[in-house]
């Protein structure tokens, strides 16, 4: 490390302040929150240091290729079924967009549908969102962005062709989380969530689309589905087989079906169905009823239907309990055929059962090993199916095995492997628990080089999320597998937050709880470093969004125990955030009330960007993007320019937001691989790991 701090771009200081609910909270930095010139010559400066300095001493194209080498087991997008077709993207070598194909087999060489480099906006290549083929298969629905803020628009292209239609909604929708669109049973057209103003705004509302035909012209219209007055939730349709019945699912992370129509009868309203309910009711329509995994009255979660025209659906008594809580975490159903798949955790490994339409279990997939299915980031997006398969085609991989891609056939005791892992990390996994402040148990994944010595402290990268429902599984992560590679020890905590052990697990660090995830955290660095594993002048710390305000909160409230810290397209600044309409929404949600002053107090303690105070730090590397509509990159620059004053150690504090960039979800591969290199390389450099020498 450098013996004294790099000269960091100076950053000017404003007396601004921020009125929360009564509370004035200072804002410094607050100058750095808009685009202006001065701010983008201020960002591509730091940029630019930082890059400098990841790299000191390594070559580039040689960190860029071990990314490269493991990012060849990436997770693969799973192809979309529809009357008889398989329709997938693929990525060929040197092209600037994906290629939409079109098979009679899961993975066939089929047929080119659409290559989408038609779609780049002259400067930046077109990525796809999501696609989903109507259920007759002539036309496929396609989701493009253009600059990685997730921000997409509807394509409608037709299958036999290839022709670009006509008429597709002008909408913008905010993201692929509501699952693109929902095709009416007939494939006459189609209900997409989307904006209704600008994505600032954050406005949604669900619309109808008709496609147009030779009788008539296409029309798209708000749908008036009653999900309760003010929500900004995000709502997801759902159609059974036979076309009668609508189901509105409403809520990203814990989904309810909030409404439901009839539409056999065309003059019948949407019906309120699942109004009252603080838990998750996830399913699909089976016949006449909705089968569901919920936690109601079972956090490890149980299977239910309900009937679609129950005269009381909000009263649990009335529902149908198919398949009681057990010791696993009964987490999703994905109808296949005249089946429902069930997914489940055992200690946050995946497994699956099949039930027949009664709900009656008849047998198990026989996985290949000790892992974790693909699966979408929110259990809401999981709800947009399409047109069920005759099969089961599923990803799965583990920590040191990458991605592959199987079928399960209903009734045969094997499966196939349709496309096999790429890539296998000489490495061993080991399931170990810390013990939190109040005695709970906290779990954790080592990932350790196969052949190095358990005896001796090791470079060690805690990696972990612990919040929003959502579990971190044990699967393979190619930036991950890359630092394991290069000689790295990965920690996967499992911190209450997360998904990972039901909903009393999540709701165990939710709202007022907030803080029981950092403390998890610090559980589990305080054990390793005290079992020997690690030290704090060899253990890192890494995470995402959410992930990345824990990191804020462990380096400003425990810096001692770091040597460095990574947060990635990090949320920061928790005060600043409620002039935010879409980080207003998510902190109202998931944190505090911001009209409440002992909220807002509250919240200050949780908010990396006033905990800063003078001090010694770790080395610090934020990364972000520039174009990211959930956690904006002045969360980041505001962070880094704080810290930087702040700073009275010698370890440089840096930052880099990335044009093109946004919150990962839809950022192109190249400017996906560079973020992943540089990460890896101020790894590689601060924690002392086998550099990638500069050649010559």
């Amino acid at each position: 490390m450098n013996s004294s701090p790099p000269p960091y771009p100076p950053a000017r200081t404003v007396d601004a302040f921020e009125d929360v609910a009564g509370v004035r909270v200072p804002d410094p930095y607050r100058w750095l929150e808009p685009e202006t010139d001065e701010v983008q010559r201020w960002q591509r400066r730091q940029a630019e240091l930082a890059t400098s300095i990841a790299y000191d001493g390594q070559d580039p194209a040689a960190v860029r290729k071990l990314i490269e080498t493991y990012d060849a087991g990436s997770r693969p997008a799973l192809p979309r079924f529809a009357a008889g077709r398989w329709f997938r993207a693929v990525n060929t070598p040197g092209a600037a967009a994906p290629s939409v194909v079109v098979a009679d087999r899961p993975f066939g060489a089929g047929r080119p549908v659409v290559d989408l480099t038609a779609f780049g906006d002259g400067q930046n290549p077109a990525f796809l969102s999501w696609l989903a083929p109507s259920p007759n298969g002539r036309v496929l629905a396609l989701g493009v962005c253009t600059d990685g803020s997730e921000h997409n628009t509807v394509r409608l292209i037709d299958v036999d062709s290839g022709r670009v239609l006509d008429g597709a909604p002008r909408q913008v929708l905010h993201s692929a989380w509501a699952g693109g669109v929902s095709w009416l049973p007939d494939s006459s057209g189609f209900f997409f969530l989307a904006l209704t103003g600008s994505p600032h705004e954050f406005r949604q509302a669900v619309y109808r689309h008709r496609i147009a035909t030779r009788d008539s012209a296409g029309s798209t219209v708000v749908e008036p589905i009653p999900v309760g007055e003010g929500s900004q939730e995000y709502t997801l349709l759902q159609f059974s087989a036979d076309g009668r019945w609508v189901v509105a699912s409403h809520r990203v992370g814990s989904p309810v079906p909030v409404a439901v129509r009839d539409l056999s009868r065309p003059a019948a309203p949407w019906r309120p169905f699942v109004t009252d309910c603080a838990g998750t009711v996830a399913g699909h329509i089976v016949g006449d009823r909705y089968i569901a995994v919920t936690d109601v009255a079972a956090p490890r979660g149980r299977v239910v239907a309900l009937p679609l025209d129950a005269a009381d659906p909000n009263d649990p008594a009335s529902w149908t309990e198919l398949v009681p809580e057990g010791e696993t975490v009964l987490r999703s159903l994905s109808p296949v055929g005249d089946h429902l798949y069930l997914s489940e955790f055992d200690r946050t490994c995946a497994r699956v059962r099949i039930l027949d339409r009664s709900g009656a279990v008849t047998g198990e997939v026989p996985l290949p090993g000790q892992g974790a299915l693909s699966a979408p980031f929110f259990a809401l997006t999981g709800l947009a199916v399409g047109s069920p398969p005759d099969d089961f085609v599923f990803a799965f991989s583990t920590p040191t095995s990458s991605w592959g891609v199987y079928r399960h056939r209903p009734g045969e005791a094997d499966i196939e492997t349709l496309s096999a892992p790429a890539v296998t990390l000489d490495a061993d996994v080991t399931f170990e628990r810390a013990v939190a402040l109040d005695g709970v148990e906290i779990p954790y994944h080592v990932v350790r080089p196969a052949g190095s010595d358990p005896t001796q402290p090791a470079p060690t990268l805690i990696s972990a999320y612990g919040a929003a429902n959502v579990p971190l599984l044990p699967q393979y992560q190619p930036e991950m597998a890359a630092f394991v590679a290069a000689g790295g020890v990965l920690v996967q905590a499992h911190l209450r937050g997360g998904g990972e052990f039901g909903r009393d697990w999540y709701l165990a660090a939710h709202r007022e709880r907030k803080h029981v995830r950092d403390r998890d955290l610090i559980a589990v660095a305080e054990h390793l470093i005290a079992t020997g594993l690690t030290t704090p002048g060899r253990l890192a710390l890494t995470g995402g969004s959410d992930g990345g305000l824990m990191c804020g909160v462990a380096l400003t409230t425990r810096p001692e125990l770091w040597c460095a810290v990574l947060p990635m397209a990090p949320l920061l600044d928790l005060i600043g955030g409620t002039r935010d309409p879409y980080l207003d929404f998510v902190i109202r949600k998931a944190w505090a009330d911001p009209d409440d002053p002992a909220e807002v107090r509250r919240l200050l303690r949780l908010s990396p960007y006033q905990l800063v105070g003078p001090g010694v730090f770790p080395a610090v590397y934020l990364q972000a993007g520039a174009t990211d509509p959930r956690c904006p990159p002045w969360h980041a620059r505001k962070f880094a320019a704080r810290l930087q004053a702040a700073q009275e150690g010698d370890a440089p504090i840096l930052l880099h937001v990335f044009d093109n960039a946004g919150h990962g979800a839809a950022t192109s591969y190249e400017v996906a691989t560079a973020q992943d290199a540089e990460w890896l390389a101020f790894l590689i450099r601060t924690l002392g790991l086998g550099r990638q020498e500069a050649s010559g």
